[in-house]
């Protein structure tokens, strides 16, 4: 039977962050920065643990904080939904405006 290693000799010491660095850490999350530029900015490694860091401070800050995180969510979806359509009417303009098209947009 093969031995195992000592897994705990190899490890190293698990850090420990201040509440204002991950306050920080998820206010620059709630600011519109993703998780993964927030990680590899401050060097945290995880996004996992930004993600819990900012439901522990939701769930702190109460009922408020979870409403307004929840609109921030819609509006985030709203403005995703808003680019694609602006992005499909960007690609279709030029087409209808063509030449000798019987059915261009009359502005």
């Amino acid at each position: 039977m093969a031995k195992r290693k000592d897994v705990s000799a190899t490890r190293k010491p698990r850090r420990t962050f201040s509440d204002e660095f991950k306050e920080d850490a998820v206010q620059m999350m709630l600011d519109g920065h993703s998780a993964a530029s927030v990680s590899k900015n401050l060097g945290i490694g995880n996004t996992n643990l930004l993600y819990r860091w900012k439901a522990e401070i939701l769930a702190r800050s109460g009922p408020a904080a979870k409403v307004l995180d929840d609109q921030v969510s819609q509006l985030r979806d709203e403005l995703q939904r808003t680019r694609r359509e602006r992005d499909i009417l960007k690609k279709v303009a030029p087409r209808s405006l063509g030449k000798g098209n019987s059915h261009a947009l009359m502005i």
